[in-house]
Protein backbone atom coordinates (compact mmCIF):
# COMPACT_ATOMS: atom_id res chain seq x y z
CA UNK A 1 0.00 0.00 0.00
CA UNK A 2 3.23 2.32 0.95
CA UNK A 3 5.05 2.09 -2.14
CA UNK A 4 1.72 1.69 -4.86
CA UNK A 5 -0.66 4.65 -3.10
CA UNK A 6 1.29 6.90 -0.47
CA UNK A 7 4.90 6.86 -1.98
CA UNK A 8 4.16 8.49 -5.21
CA UNK A 9 1.96 11.27 -3.45
CA UNK A 10 4.91 11.74 -1.39
CA UNK A 11 7.49 11.92 -4.05
CA UNK A 12 5.75 14.58 -5.62
CA UNK A 13 7.08 16.86 -3.09
CA UNK A 14 10.49 18.35 -1.53
CA UNK A 15 12.08 15.65 0.71
CA UNK A 16 12.57 18.19 3.77
CA UNK A 17 9.03 19.61 3.41
CA UNK A 18 7.96 15.94 3.79
CA UNK A 19 10.51 15.41 6.57
CA UNK A 20 8.72 18.57 8.19
CA UNK A 21 5.07 17.83 7.70
CA UNK A 22 5.94 13.88 9.09
CA UNK A 23 7.92 15.19 11.83
CA UNK A 24 4.77 17.70 12.99
CA UNK A 25 2.47 14.25 12.86
CA UNK A 26 4.73 12.53 14.73
CA UNK A 27 4.80 15.38 17.54
CA UNK A 28 0.92 14.98 17.32
CA UNK A 29 0.54 11.21 17.57
CA UNK A 30 3.24 10.82 20.58
CA UNK A 31 0.11 10.23 23.19
CA UNK A 32 -1.13 7.36 20.85
CA UNK A 33 2.42 5.75 20.55
CA UNK A 34 1.24 2.52 22.40
CA UNK A 35 -1.25 1.87 19.81
CA UNK A 36 0.94 2.72 17.07
CA UNK A 37 3.35 0.02 18.48
CA UNK A 38 0.51 -2.49 18.54
CA UNK A 39 0.24 -2.70 14.29
CA UNK A 40 4.14 -1.80 13.97
CA UNK A 41 5.48 -3.80 17.18
CA UNK A 42 7.33 -7.21 16.78
CA UNK A 43 8.47 -8.51 19.81
CA UNK A 44 10.82 -12.33 19.55
CA UNK A 45 13.08 -13.96 22.32
CA UNK A 46 15.66 -14.72 19.29
CA UNK A 47 16.50 -10.85 18.51
CA UNK A 48 17.21 -10.00 22.01
CA UNK A 49 20.81 -8.94 22.43
CA UNK A 50 23.16 -7.48 24.50
CA UNK A 51 25.62 -5.04 23.11
CA UNK A 52 27.73 -2.89 25.06
CA UNK A 53 26.39 -3.51 28.19
CA UNK A 54 22.68 -2.21 26.74
CA UNK A 55 19.56 -4.81 26.61
CA UNK A 56 17.93 -4.81 23.14
CA UNK A 57 14.75 -5.81 22.40
CA UNK A 58 15.79 -6.44 18.68
CA UNK A 59 18.94 -5.58 16.33
CA UNK A 60 17.01 -2.70 14.51
CA UNK A 61 17.81 1.00 15.20
CA UNK A 62 16.91 4.39 13.06
CA UNK A 63 19.82 5.94 12.37
CA UNK A 64 20.03 9.78 13.03
CA UNK A 65 18.89 12.61 11.16
CA UNK A 66 15.33 11.44 11.34
CA UNK A 67 15.08 12.97 14.84
CA UNK A 68 17.80 15.61 15.24
CA UNK A 69 16.69 17.14 18.25
CA UNK A 70 14.83 13.88 20.12
CA UNK A 71 11.38 16.11 19.80
CA UNK A 72 9.53 12.60 18.65
CA UNK A 73 11.60 9.88 19.44
CA UNK A 74 9.32 8.14 21.64
CA UNK A 75 6.63 8.23 18.76
CA UNK A 76 9.23 6.92 16.54
CA UNK A 77 10.09 3.67 19.25
CA UNK A 78 6.14 2.64 18.59
CA UNK A 79 6.99 1.56 15.05
CA UNK A 80 9.17 -1.48 16.42
CA UNK A 81 12.90 -0.05 16.30
CA UNK A 82 15.22 -1.40 18.90
CA UNK A 83 16.68 1.68 19.60
CA UNK A 84 16.86 5.53 18.35
CA UNK A 85 19.58 7.56 17.73
CA UNK A 86 19.01 11.28 18.13
CA UNK A 87 21.14 13.95 16.12
CA UNK A 88 23.45 15.01 14.69
CA UNK A 89 23.67 17.35 17.54
CA UNK A 90 25.86 20.10 17.71
CA UNK A 91 26.75 22.59 20.79
CA UNK A 92 25.25 26.41 19.25
CA UNK A 93 22.13 26.05 17.01
CA UNK A 94 22.96 26.08 13.04
CA UNK A 95 21.26 26.65 10.21
CA UNK A 96 22.80 23.68 8.02
CA UNK A 97 23.58 24.30 4.49
CA UNK A 98 20.87 26.45 2.08
CA UNK A 99 17.92 24.63 0.60
CA UNK A 100 17.58 22.83 -1.64
CA UNK A 101 19.87 20.09 0.41
CA UNK A 102 18.20 16.89 -0.09
CA UNK A 103 17.29 15.17 -3.17
CA UNK A 104 16.13 11.41 -4.18
CA UNK A 105 17.35 9.64 -6.87
CA UNK A 106 14.66 7.20 -7.50
CA UNK A 107 16.11 4.76 -9.66
CA UNK A 108 18.55 4.22 -7.36
CA UNK A 109 16.20 4.11 -4.77
CA UNK A 110 18.83 6.46 -2.81
CA UNK A 111 19.11 9.96 -1.44
CA UNK A 112 22.00 12.65 -1.55
CA UNK A 113 22.13 15.59 1.26
CA UNK A 114 24.56 18.24 2.57
CA UNK A 115 22.59 19.09 5.42
CA UNK A 116 25.11 20.32 7.47
CA UNK A 117 24.41 19.43 10.63
CA UNK A 118 21.38 21.28 10.86
CA UNK A 119 20.91 21.51 14.71
CA UNK A 120 18.73 22.98 17.37
CA UNK A 121 21.75 22.85 19.48
CA UNK A 122 22.43 20.91 23.17
CA UNK A 123 20.71 23.09 25.24
CA UNK A 124 17.35 22.61 23.07
CA UNK A 125 18.04 18.61 22.91
CA UNK A 126 19.00 18.59 26.26
CA UNK A 127 15.48 20.16 27.33
CA UNK A 128 13.89 17.14 24.78
CA UNK A 129 15.54 14.72 26.30
CA UNK A 130 14.84 15.37 29.75
CA UNK A 131 11.25 14.71 28.81
CA UNK A 132 12.27 10.66 27.71
CA UNK A 133 14.26 10.11 31.31
CA UNK A 134 11.12 7.69 31.62
CA UNK A 135 11.66 5.78 28.68
CA UNK A 136 11.36 1.90 27.30
CA UNK A 137 13.75 2.49 24.45
CA UNK A 138 17.77 2.37 23.69
CA UNK A 139 18.39 6.07 23.22
CA UNK A 140 21.22 6.95 21.55
CA UNK A 141 22.81 10.84 20.90
CA UNK A 142 25.28 12.08 17.57
CA UNK A 143 27.12 14.64 18.28
CA UNK A 144 28.93 16.86 15.92
CA UNK A 145 30.70 19.97 15.52
CA UNK A 146 29.93 23.58 14.84
CA UNK A 147 31.06 24.23 11.40
CA UNK A 148 33.03 27.81 12.53
CA UNK A 149 34.67 25.45 15.15
CA UNK A 150 37.98 24.97 13.84
CA UNK A 151 39.60 21.67 13.43
CA UNK A 152 42.27 22.22 16.08
CA UNK A 153 39.05 23.35 18.47
CA UNK A 154 36.89 20.32 16.93
CA UNK A 155 37.60 18.37 20.59
CA UNK A 156 35.93 21.07 22.36
CA UNK A 157 32.72 21.21 20.53
CA UNK A 158 32.39 17.00 21.00
CA UNK A 159 33.57 17.41 24.83
CA UNK A 160 30.95 19.91 25.50
CA UNK A 161 28.57 18.31 23.60
CA UNK A 162 29.41 15.08 25.25
CA UNK A 163 29.23 16.65 28.86
CA UNK A 164 25.99 18.14 28.30
CA UNK A 165 24.29 15.08 26.62
CA UNK A 166 25.30 11.60 28.09
CA UNK A 167 23.97 11.48 30.75
CA UNK A 168 20.63 11.94 29.05
CA UNK A 169 20.95 9.02 27.13
CA UNK A 170 22.25 5.82 26.87
CA UNK A 171 25.22 5.32 24.66
CA UNK A 172 27.08 8.87 22.78
CA UNK A 173 28.29 8.56 19.14
CA UNK A 174 30.72 10.75 17.94
CA UNK A 175 30.13 11.78 14.26
CA UNK A 176 33.54 12.65 11.94
CA UNK A 177 32.71 11.38 9.06
CA UNK A 178 29.29 13.55 7.97
CA UNK A 179 31.05 15.08 4.25
CA UNK A 180 29.01 18.18 4.21
CA UNK A 181 30.95 19.73 7.05
CA UNK A 182 34.09 21.09 5.29
CA UNK A 183 37.18 19.66 6.74
CA UNK A 184 35.13 17.34 9.39
CA UNK A 185 36.40 13.83 7.64
CA UNK A 186 39.84 15.23 8.36
CA UNK A 187 38.88 14.59 11.83
CA UNK A 188 39.16 10.59 11.23
CA UNK A 189 42.92 10.70 10.63
CA UNK A 190 44.82 8.87 13.31
CA UNK A 191 46.03 12.42 15.35
CA UNK A 192 43.10 14.45 15.83
CA UNK A 193 40.90 11.33 16.64
CA UNK A 194 43.24 10.03 19.13
CA UNK A 195 43.16 13.05 20.79
CA UNK A 196 39.60 13.14 20.70
CA UNK A 197 38.91 9.99 22.26
CA UNK A 198 41.55 10.66 24.73
CA UNK A 199 39.60 13.62 26.10
CA UNK A 200 36.16 12.21 25.56
CA UNK A 201 37.08 8.73 27.70
CA UNK A 202 38.39 11.43 30.32
CA UNK A 203 35.26 12.87 30.84
CA UNK A 204 33.55 9.80 30.33
CA UNK A 205 34.98 8.25 33.16
CA UNK A 206 33.89 11.44 34.99
CA UNK A 207 30.53 9.97 34.84
CA UNK A 208 28.64 8.08 38.03
CA UNK A 209 27.69 5.65 35.39
CA UNK A 210 30.17 5.95 31.74
CA UNK A 211 28.18 5.37 28.74
CA UNK A 212 29.36 3.55 25.70
CA UNK A 213 30.88 5.84 23.30
CA UNK A 214 30.84 5.03 19.61
CA UNK A 215 32.43 6.25 16.33
CA UNK A 216 30.96 6.73 13.04
CA UNK A 217 33.36 5.73 9.88
CA UNK A 218 32.78 7.04 6.88
CA UNK A 219 32.87 4.61 3.48
CA UNK A 220 35.17 6.37 1.56
CA UNK A 221 38.12 5.86 3.62
CA UNK A 222 41.60 3.75 2.50
CA UNK A 223 42.22 0.00 4.08
CA UNK A 224 45.39 2.04 6.25
CA UNK A 225 42.72 4.48 7.34
CA UNK A 226 40.41 1.46 8.73
CA UNK A 227 43.33 0.22 10.46
CA UNK A 228 44.63 3.27 11.79
CA UNK A 229 41.00 3.57 13.61
CA UNK A 230 40.76 0.12 14.93
CA UNK A 231 43.98 0.51 16.31
CA UNK A 232 42.51 3.53 18.02
CA UNK A 233 39.21 1.95 18.90
CA UNK A 234 40.96 -0.36 20.95
CA UNK A 235 43.50 1.71 22.55
CA UNK A 236 41.15 4.31 24.07
CA UNK A 237 38.62 1.66 24.46
CA UNK A 238 35.95 2.84 22.09
CA UNK A 239 32.93 0.76 22.79
CA UNK A 240 31.43 0.18 19.09
CA UNK A 241 31.87 1.58 15.70
CA UNK A 242 29.45 2.44 13.38
CA UNK A 243 29.35 1.53 9.57
CA UNK A 244 29.01 3.51 6.98
CA UNK A 245 27.99 7.05 6.94
CA UNK A 246 27.24 8.48 3.48
CA UNK A 247 29.80 8.26 0.69
CA UNK A 248 30.50 10.82 -1.87
CA UNK A 249 31.08 8.03 -4.82
CA UNK A 250 29.10 7.72 -7.23
CA UNK A 251 29.62 4.88 -9.45
CA UNK A 252 26.83 2.14 -10.48
CA UNK A 253 24.33 4.59 -10.19
CA UNK A 254 21.85 4.43 -12.65
CA UNK A 255 19.99 8.10 -12.33
CA UNK A 256 21.11 10.25 -15.14
CA UNK A 257 24.09 11.53 -15.05
CA UNK A 258 22.96 15.29 -15.90
CA UNK A 259 20.65 15.22 -13.04
CA UNK A 260 23.42 13.49 -10.60
CA UNK A 261 25.55 16.79 -11.89
CA UNK A 262 22.85 19.27 -11.32
CA UNK A 263 22.28 17.87 -7.44
CA UNK A 264 26.43 18.65 -7.14
CA UNK A 265 27.69 17.80 -3.46
CA UNK A 266 26.57 15.32 -0.94
CA UNK A 267 26.38 12.29 0.80
CA UNK A 268 25.04 9.36 -0.68
CA UNK A 269 23.12 6.92 1.33
CA UNK A 270 20.26 4.04 0.14
CA UNK A 271 20.70 0.95 -1.80
CA UNK A 272 24.21 2.00 -3.75
CA UNK A 273 25.77 2.25 -0.90
CA UNK A 274 24.66 -1.33 0.17
CA UNK A 275 27.75 -4.08 -1.19
CA UNK A 276 30.24 -1.37 -0.10
CA UNK A 277 28.94 -0.95 3.54
CA UNK A 278 28.58 -4.57 4.25
CA UNK A 279 32.62 -5.21 2.60
CA UNK A 280 33.83 -3.06 5.32
CA UNK A 281 32.04 -4.40 7.96
CA UNK A 282 33.43 -7.73 7.15
CA UNK A 283 36.55 -5.85 7.05
CA UNK A 284 36.53 -4.38 10.29
CA UNK A 285 34.98 -7.56 12.05
CA UNK A 286 38.05 -8.90 10.78
CA UNK A 287 40.53 -7.15 11.86
CA UNK A 288 38.46 -6.52 15.50
CA UNK A 289 38.13 -10.29 15.79
CA UNK A 290 34.93 -9.19 17.51
CA UNK A 291 36.59 -6.96 20.37
CA UNK A 292 34.36 -4.17 19.42
CA UNK A 293 30.49 -4.44 18.13
CA UNK A 294 29.74 -3.07 15.17
CA UNK A 295 26.28 -1.08 14.25
CA UNK A 296 25.94 -1.89 10.46
CA UNK A 297 24.02 1.12 8.65
CA UNK A 298 23.84 0.96 4.30
CA UNK A 299 21.37 0.12 2.01
CA UNK A 300 19.45 -2.19 4.48
CA UNK A 301 15.63 -2.38 2.35
CA UNK A 302 14.75 -6.07 3.67
CA UNK A 303 15.69 -8.12 6.41
CA UNK A 304 18.01 -9.75 4.45
CA UNK A 305 20.33 -7.18 3.70
CA UNK A 306 20.31 -7.01 7.72
CA UNK A 307 20.76 -10.17 7.91
CA UNK A 308 23.78 -9.69 5.54
CA UNK A 309 25.30 -7.32 7.39
CA UNK A 310 24.85 -9.29 10.63
CA UNK A 311 26.63 -12.57 8.91
CA UNK A 312 29.14 -9.90 7.78
CA UNK A 313 30.17 -8.65 11.31
CA UNK A 314 27.32 -6.34 12.78
CA UNK A 315 26.02 -6.64 15.79
CA UNK A 316 23.17 -4.14 15.56
CA UNK A 317 21.87 -2.59 12.58
CA UNK A 318 20.12 0.60 11.38
CA UNK A 319 18.15 1.98 8.97
CA UNK A 320 17.47 5.49 7.42
CA UNK A 321 16.70 5.78 3.35
CA UNK A 322 15.04 2.11 3.32
CA UNK A 323 12.65 3.60 5.42
CA UNK A 324 12.15 6.83 2.76
CA UNK A 325 11.61 4.05 0.30
CA UNK A 326 9.49 1.13 1.78
CA UNK A 327 7.75 3.08 4.35
CA UNK A 328 7.11 2.61 8.02
CA UNK A 329 6.03 -1.19 8.25
CA UNK A 330 9.73 -1.69 7.30
CA UNK A 331 10.74 -2.25 10.96
CA UNK A 332 8.61 -5.24 11.30
CA UNK A 333 8.99 -7.14 7.94
CA UNK A 334 12.85 -6.61 9.28
CA UNK A 335 12.06 -8.37 12.75
CA UNK A 336 9.58 -11.21 11.17
CA UNK A 337 12.19 -11.58 8.69
CA UNK A 338 15.50 -11.99 10.59
CA UNK A 339 13.24 -14.72 13.07
CA UNK A 340 12.47 -17.21 9.78
CA UNK A 341 16.36 -16.68 8.81
CA UNK A 342 18.06 -17.39 12.37
CA UNK A 343 15.61 -20.48 12.46
CA UNK A 344 16.21 -21.28 8.69
CA UNK A 345 20.12 -21.51 9.42
CA UNK A 346 19.69 -23.19 12.67
CA UNK A 347 20.85 -19.88 15.34
CA UNK A 348 19.33 -19.58 18.66
CA UNK A 349 19.28 -16.24 18.64
CA UNK A 350 20.73 -13.08 16.68
CA UNK A 351 23.90 -12.57 18.32
CA UNK A 352 25.21 -16.13 17.22
CA UNK A 353 24.84 -15.09 13.56
CA UNK A 354 27.20 -12.03 14.09
CA UNK A 355 30.63 -12.40 11.96
CA UNK A 356 28.97 -16.22 10.24
CA UNK A 357 29.90 -15.85 7.23
CA UNK A 358 27.32 -17.31 4.46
Amino acid sequence: MYKRLIRPILFQIEPENIYDAVAAICKTLTPFTGLVNQVFGYEHPMLETEVFGLKFKNPVGLAPGYDKSGSFSRFLSGLGFGFIEVGSVTPLPQPGNPKPRMFRLIEDEAIINRMGFNSSGMAAVAENLKKLQKRNFILGVNLGKNKNTPNEEAYKDYLAGFERLAPLADFVVVNVSSPNTPGLRQLQDKGPLLEMFQALQAANQRLVNPKPLLLKIAPDLTDKQLDDIVAIALQTKIAGLIMANTTIAREGLVSAQAKIAQIGEGGLSGRPLRKRATQLISHLYRQLRGQIPIIGVGGIFSASDAYEKIRAGANLIEIYTGMVYEGPLLVKKINQGLVNLLKRDGFANVSQAVGKPF
